[in-house]
């Protein structure tokens, strides 16, 4: 499968090179491509370009920019190019506004979350949140002493997200799968729980893990 990642700052990276050493094909889109041009050279195996590039080489896409740059990094990459695609949404609605306390602030409300918008505005592309309650260090192939982290995944096509969590499986999570878009609304603010320690105290190197009978 080809794999296109639209963004180009860690978590791009890092989810570009976990794809390409799980054997997939890979293409990282930047706004300016050019800024990739230091890593790609690290990288020889993975191929860069413009989002309307990655998104068209990509059989599954990745939405890995900033929560406030999600909506128009879409609009650039094209919606054609994202029509009845699964994409694998890592963003959070973080404010360009200082933590409090070491709590992140959203520039959502709590009936409301970035990912619906996204499906509202991009309604033939299938997004499933996923990515975006960890850091980039821990996202492939993690070693936790606890064994599998849980990741939470929602979304409104099952066969996406079925298809994240083979994904995820490959990667070494445990996929937990919390149903419709809407509950993005939970899932999003995983990111600041998950930033607390890392911004209050420096621990950053946890994730979460559902417990079950």
């Amino acid at each position: 499968m080809r794999i296109g990642i639209l963004g180009s700052g860690t978590v791009a990276q890092t989810l570009a090179s976990g794809f390409h050493k799980h054997g997939y094909e890979v293409k990282v889109g930047s706004r300016t491509p050019a800024k990739l041009s230091d890593w790609a050279a690290k990288n020889p195996g993975i191929s860069t370009g413009t989002f309307a590039d990655a998104a068209a080489f990509g059989e599954l896409l990745v939405l890995a920019v900033k929560g406030n740059a999600a909506s128009e990094a879409l609009t650039l990459a094209g919606p054609k190019n994202l029509a009845s695609k699964t994409i694998i949404d890592t963003c959070n609605p973080i404010a360009d506004a200082p933590p409090v306390n070491g709590v992140l602030q959203f520039f959502t409300g709590p009936n409301q979350s970035l990912m619906e918008d996204l499906q509202r505005q991009f309604a033939d592309a299938h997004f499933v949140k996923a990515f975006n309650s960890v850091g980039a260090p821990a996202m492939i192939n993690p070693q936790f002493k606890a064994g599998k982290p849980t990741m939470f995944i929602c979304g409104n096509s099952q066969p996406a997200k079925d298809q994240v969590a083979a994904i995820l499986d490959l990667f070494d999570w445990e996929a937990a799968d919390m149903g419709a878009a809407e509950a993005a609304r939970a899932i999003e603010p995983l990111c600041m729980l998950w930033c607390i320690p890392g911004l209050a105290n420096n621990q950053w190197n946890h994730a979460f893990k559902l417990l079950t009978n």
